[in-house]
């Protein structure tokens, strides 16, 4: 099972890692409001926010640019955002063909977005890097998310696996039954490789299906109610506390520096 597909847990011995996992999810859900609610064009506040963040990243022993990195996949959808330059009000700074126009308005609001969800993201990317997902899961349910919901993440975490496993079963027997030949493209016609596709999306579901089940009843036979068990004890500490109320501080500044300053 390809366990590093989804989780990218690094385990460290780090006063981060050693966090209650309810002081996490509380600081990484307080963290992404107050980016929401940031105005636009707080610069300041945005620098800030991402120092933050990559202060978080090197206390945790994370290399900032693991971070970064997988914090890229985000800037795709943000292009959605990009309407906003074109139809927000404001002083005129580029005038195109088909009457568009680009606003100051409209320019800050974009980047203002796209800067603000990358940080965002880069938090949950955090959170994922120093707690393990059973952890988040149990914090949830601590801090009374519905326990229907935390179930419906539990069985999607398990079963993607179950996923991606059966789908490396169904490539190693394609690869093993397409052997190139000398001076031969592999995977030989378009249409065979649609086809072939087809029958591997089939195989996949049946496969993954049978799968579940199976996975399912031996998660009934060793006690399982609902809720996926950690072996770490939730405590809240006297420091858990005291990060928790230092962090929420800073939190509340980065909201002052972005409208004073």
């Amino acid at each position: 099972m390809h366990f590093n597909t989804f989780d990218h847990y690094q385990e460290h011995s780090t006063w981060v890692h050693r966090l209650d996992p309810r002081v996490k999810v509380l600081l990484t859900a307080g963290f992404i409001v107050s980016m929401a609610l940031l105005p636009d064009g707080a610069w300041l506040a945005y620098a800030l926010s991402w120092g933050l963040v990559m202060g978080l990243a090197l206390a945790a022993g994370i290399e900032p640019w693991f971070v970064i990195k997988r914090s890229l996949l985000i800037l795709p959808f943000l292009l959605a955002a990009v309407t906003v330059v074109f139809t927000l009000p404001g002083r005129i700074l580029w005038q195109g063909p088909w009457g568009l126009t680009v606003s100051d308005a409209g320019l800050v609001r974009f980047l203002s977005i796209v800067l603000r969800s990358w940080i965002s993201v880069q938090m949950a990317i955090l959170l994922t890097a120093t707690t393990r997902f059973p952890d988040v899961l149990h914090a949830l349910r601590h801090l009374y998310v519905p326990a229907i919901l935390v179930s419906i993440l539990s069985f999607m975490y398990r079963y993607l696996f179950v996923l991606v496993d059966e789908a490396s079963r169904l490539m190693r027997a394609r690869a093993a039954r397409s052997a190139r030949l000398p001076g031969l493209k592999s995977g030989r016609s378009l249409w065979w490789r649609a086809s072939v596709a087809g029958n591997m999306v089939g195989q996949l579901f049946s496969r993954s299906l049978e799968r579940s089940e199976d996975v399912y009843r031996a998660m009934l036979a060793r006690g399982y109610q609902g809720e996926l068990l950690t072996m770490n004890p939730h405590h809240m500490t006297s420091f858990d506390w005291q990060v928790l109320v230092l962090t929420g501080l800073a939190i509340v500044l980065l909201q002052v520096s972005g409208r004073i300053l």
